[in-house]
């Protein structure tokens, strides 16, 4: 059963990623351009947004801060309301309670969930007039459970995931999609700083692909690569007493 109305026929929609300068937002972004969206890219860093565009003509570049509210009040209200717009920024440092800095775990929630926040207070005005439209955010495993090295990254996921669900509530019954991301390991400049090995990595383009079939097919839910994504579901069903040690020993 579709939980949101399926975006199938791209042609003359337009998606808005915010974060899409690299990694799972360019890639997404490039293959929502190929199957005939009207693409705008969003990220701080416009050099990238340039030569995305250079690349994806039709596509519009628009640099701005996911901190920076004024920004993007601007930006949607010259936009006006878009068939989709993804969240795709993010922030990762591993973090341990060894080395707990509170300036990063701060920032952690800044860019993972308080930039989502002001999303929302820029778009939420003219989807709820509109009565259509999809909202789409970028959360990560790491936020089904708690896990190694994710002492600032995990919460921050958990978090969005948790807004998504509420949003959903919410939203739904107002014609509004909304459906939440949960990446495993994808080849990205963000999990390159990785010192350990990560079962199941894809390619951002592999994402793109998953991501695209998941709205197509009204999920709320998107989740990849399944063969690594269904193992982590399982997790979280397991008590306290068995998790624990579990997750500790794949962490030695």
């Amino acid at each position: 059963m579709s939980l949101n109305p399926p975006l199938r026929d791209w042609q003359g929609k337009t998606a808005w990623l915010i974060g899409a300068s690299t990694g799972i937002g360019a890639a997404t972004a490039s293959a929502l351009h190929a199957a005939g969206a009207r693409v705008i890219v969003s990220a701080r860093q416009a050099e990238l947004l340039d030569k995305f565009v250079a690349a994806h003509p039709g596509s519009r570049a628009l640099p701005l801060d996911v901190l920076d509210l004024p920004a993007l009040h601007a930006a949607a209200s010259e936009l006006g309301p878009v068939d989709l717009c993804v969240y795709c920024a993010g922030y990762y440092r591993a973090m341990g309670a060894a080395n707990f800095d509170l300036a990063e775990a701060r920032r952690h929630l800044e860019i993972n969930f308080n930039g989502v926040l002001h999303l929302l207070d820029a778009v939420l005005p003219q989807l709820l007039t509109a009565g259509t439209g999809h909202l789409s955010f970028i959360s990560s495993v790491a936020g089904y459970r708690g896990l190694p090295k994710a002492l600032a990254y995990g919460p921050s996921k958990a978090a969005l995931s948790h807004l998504a669900e509420a949003l959903y509530l919410d939203l739904h019954p107002r014609g509004i999609g909304v459906s939440v991301i949960h990446p495993g390991f994808v080849k990205t400049p963000m999990t390159a700083q990785n010192d350990f090995h990560m079962p199941a990595e894809i390619s951002p383009e592999q994402a793109a692909r998953a991501m695209l079939a998941g709205w197509a097919a009204g999920d709320f839910e998107i989740h990849f690569p399944k063969r690594f994504t269904r193992f982590m579901k399982a997790l979280r069903q397991l008590p306290y007493r068995l998790y624990f040690p579990l997750v500790s020993k794949t962490n030695r």
